[in-house]
């Protein structure tokens, strides 16, 4: 075997992003929906993936908006040099607008409440620019429909607001079928008629990544690309994403026991034969959950092996059986799947939950990130 992880300052784990995965993958979805502007959603801090790189690798791609959930994240992008249209959707009750409006940031308001605060902090002289949004049934964020009607007029008639579009956000996109999507788009459809009867001409958008990829009818003008940007698919569609996000350590330590010892916390593994442990630096501080104890699997040395015992705070052990892995070989935690390692989907199914989360949670103090595919 040989090592392939060796990089300055030895970091415990590191978090490789590729940037050009992130461009394909963004251009791919723009060409399924080829009449649509482009949002780049990169909230969370791009899924865990580091705004700011992710943000000019997709203004790089095509992407003509960005998307971010808090106003202090849009200010981030702003601050660091990114001109392209921002837009924010969800702040605390005290948020000061101010600092957005001025910064030319897309304020998204979903209560009359929310459009007087946002008219309170806009600077004299200018507009600030909303997004009104409806809620269409996923009863979250957005204005009830019993409201709407008052939002809309409220925002028509406020000299300082200019209302840029109208949008929401659909519950089961995820599920091709679901008949709360068609119930979803026709409310929105009756809320953008309200809008418009109320004198105002907006921009519409609704569709998230399921809904690019399976209702081209939900496109409109502008399409918001999330998960599938980074490569993971929110549908079970054969679509050449390519997983952006590779999770990897190194082998610290390789040790031989004999059949009958036990390993890690509370003894759960036992050898069932003479095999070599390896060492791997990396525990549920730094990203592997532990609830994984028992039931993971790691790449190293070209192949799968199982992770013996509990995963620890700080530290996993594999087992290697006769093989005898070096100090320094590279052990792929999760990857895009290509040379048979675990991916981001198969930590989430068996955790029982979504790769959203895995990917966002990856984002820690001892986990360096490595960007590939920067340009100048």
């Amino acid at each position: 075997m040989t090592s392939s992880f060796s990089h300055e300052h030895s970091p415990r784990a590191q978090v490789d992003i590729d940037l050009d995965a992130i461009r394909h993958n963004l251009t791919l979805l723009g060409a399924r929906a080829p009449g649509s502007q482009v949002m780049a959603v990169v909230k969370a801090d791009a899924y865990g993936h580091g705004a700011l790189p992710v943000a000019r690798a997709a203004v790089e791609a095509g992407a003509s908006w960005l998307g971010t959930c808090s106003l202090g994240e849009a200010l981030a992008l702003r601050e660091a040099g990114i001109t392209t249209r921002l837009f924010s959707w969800l702040d605390a009750p005290e948020a000061d607008f101010a600092p957005g409006i001025e910064a030319g940031v897309d304020l998204g308001v979903s209560s009359t409440g929310e459009l007087s605060r946002i008219a309170a902090a806009t600077p004299a002289g200018t507009r600030a620019r909303v997004h009104l949004k409806i809620d269409t049934g996923l009863s979250r964020n957005g204005c009830p429909p019993a409201e709407w009607a008052g939002l809309v007029e409220a925002a028509a008639a406020e000299p300082r607001i200019d209302v840029v579009a109208v949008w929401s956000h659909l519950a089961c996109a995820d599920e091709p079928g679901h008949p709360s999507i068609d119930l979803q788009a026709k409310r929105f459809a009756d809320a953008y008629d309200v809008a418009r009867a109320a004198g105002l001409d907006p921009m519409r958008h609704l569709a998230n990544s399921a809904a690019l990829l399976t209702r081209p009818d939900l496109h409109f003008d502008l399409v918001r690309p999330g998960i599938a940007m980074y490569g993971l698919n929110p549908v079970p569609q054969d679509e050449d994403l390519r997983p952006a996000m590779t999770f990897r350590s190194a082998v610290a330590l390789v040790k031989r026991i004999e059949a009958g010892e036990s390993v890690s916390y509370g003894h759960t593994w036992t050898a069932s034969r003479d095999t070599t442990l390896a060492l791997v630096p990396a525990g549920y501080a730094d990203g592997v959950p532990r609830s994984l104890s028992g039931r993971m699997d790691v790449f190293l040395g070209g192949r799968r092996r199982q992770v013996a015992g509990r995963v620890c705070m700080d530290q996993l052990v594999v087992d290697c059986g006769d093989d005898e892995p070096a100090v320094g070989d590279e052990v792929v935690l999760f990857g895009a799947g290509t040379r048979g390692e675990p991916t981001a989907r198969e930590w989430a199914d068996k955790l029982g939950t979504i790769d959203y989360e895995i990917v966002t949670s990856m984002y820690r103090p001892r986990v360096r990130r490595r960007y590939l595919g920067e340009r100048s």
